[in-house]
């Protein structure tokens, strides 16, 4: 039995479509999990199975983050990792990481996508590259599935202990030969190629300074044997730069295009202190970038150049990054922080509202390497998001609605569609009991500090 969900009303729906148009009394047509129909309400069909007025509200495509660690929701606000940058925060925190269990990681990813959603998120990465005490990615993907995320779950992995000149404690890291046979395993056993998968697989060593050269290598021919993605870690900030011309005599972009890292099925997150010469490459090669301003704040490692990037042709999508590093997983408060940044560095029209939204929608996308989600137009996944307007957070903005998103307080999604489904109803998530999973993850949180003293 198919089912149909009209979407009708909206004050503006934004489709993010080619010519991005913004439709006043806009409406969506939806069959099963696919929009059928964008247009005015008055010229769409009048009846479906389910109709959501979207009256006094901003309608728009669900938005996407290109990059999270969800396990660290567990570790927010550690007093220890309060005020390092990256390299003293990541010691203070991989001897309590290393206590986490397959429980931790499994509500961590509820709490961190419920967040996600009610921010205004359907599609999610996420980065899980430790595992300890049996610890295992099906652990993320398991809780995906509960809570409805369109997923793609990033098997990380660290092989480059201290005792062999890494960052990360020898207790906390895999052999290799492990790393890419369990790899294998989940693209063969949860990778979905095929249009509007809920679920895909991403081939990710942590970063250069925490995996080997022939680990890079190797991960890089084994996500192209399966055609799936990779993704890791570059040019965070100045002691990665450091470490990558001491231990590569070569900068990062440099070592990724080295090892194979470039290309329109690659992705870098934070790339903060990337170089004309990178920024060049990634835009020749279609090589995307996942934006974290919040974190690369939080930890001091600049300002990345976005807009230059961009300018440059490079793919740049958004990501919250994780909860350990941003304390929030609060997806469109990360757009607001994007266009802010931007303008801090490089001054008042470095990024508009509407520029920010778009590389949470269709930039995310491409960094993804979909073209099935991030617009509202006909063909394209069912992930929709919707807004309300009367709230005071908005009161006095509505001349522009759409920017009102990004430049006011940053808003909870009153309904949330996710492949079609309707996941977030009246702001409430209708998928999990959230008070229990928070609860329960509040109570993981305080063991897992306990058993690192």
């Amino acid at each position: 039995m198919t089912k149909t969900l009209l979407i009708k009303n909206a004050r503006v729906l934004v489709t993010m479509d080619d010519e991005r148009r913004e439709i006043a009394g806009g409406a969506v047509y939806i069959r099963d999990n696919v929009i059928e129909q964008v247009g005015s309400s008055a010229d769409l069909p009048q009846q479906a199975d389910e109709i959501i007025d979207a009256a006094n509200h901003v309608v728009m495509p669900g938005l996407v983050n290109t990059h999270h660690h969800m396990y660290q929701s567990l570790t927010r606000v550690i007093p220890a990792a309060q005020n390092g940058e990256l390299f003293n925060w990541l010691t203070n925190l991989y001897p309590i990481w290393a206590n986490l269990t397959p429980e931790m990681v499994n509500v961590s990813t509820l709490a961190a996508m419920s967040e996600l959603i009610l921010s205004g998120c359907t599609t999610s990465s996420d980065h899980l590259y430790i595992y300890p005490n049996g610890c295992k990615l099906d652990d993320s993907i398991e809780a995906a599935g509960k809570i409805g995320m369109r997923f793609h779950a990033a098997r990380g992995s660290m092989s480059v202990g201290q005792s062999k000149g890494g960052l990360p404690p020898d207790r906390v890291v895999e052999e290799e030969g492990a790393i890419l046979k369990d790899t294998q395993r989940l693209i063969e056993t949860y990778h979905d190629a095929g249009r509007y998968a809920m679920q895909r697989i991403v081939v990710a060593p942590c970063s250069p300074f925490s995996v080997s050269r022939d680990l890079m290598k190797e991960a890089a021919a084994l996500a192209r044997n399966f055609g799936v993605s990779l993704h890791t870690h570059l040019a965070e900030n100045a002691n990665d730069i450091a470490y990558s011309r001491e231990k590569f005599n070569m900068t990062p972009a440099e070592y990724a295009e080295d090892c194979g890292w470039v290309g329109r099925d690659v992705w870098h997150a934070h790339c903060v202190q990337l170089d004309d010469d990178g920024i060049y490459m990634f835009g020749r090669t279609g090589t995307g970038i996942a934006h974290c301003p919040c974190s690369n704040m939080r930890l001091a490692s600049g300002i990345a150049p976005i807009r230059k990037m961009l300018d440059s042709g490079v793919p740049v999508g958004l990501g919250v990054d994780g909860c350990a590093s941003n304390d929030s997983g609060h997806m469109m408060g990360e757009v607001r922080q994007a266009m802010l940044l931007q303008r801090v560095g490089f001054g008042p029209d470095a990024m508009t509202a509407r520029q920010a939204l778009e590389m949470a929608t269709l930039g995310g996308a491409k960094v993804l390497n979909r073209d099935d989600i991030g617009a509202l137009k006909p063909g394209m996944a069912a992930d929709i998001v919707m807004f309300k307007l009367d709230t005071i957070g908005f009161a006095g903005a509505l001349h522009d609605p759409v920017a009102a998103l990004v430049f006011c307080t940053p808003p909870n999604v009153s309904h949330s569609i996710i492949n079609g489904k309707v996941v977030v109803r009246d702001g409430v998530l209708c998928t999990i009991d959230l008070p229990v999973v928070i609860e329960r993850h509040n109570a993981l949180a305080h063991q897992l500090a306990q058993a690192a003293r």
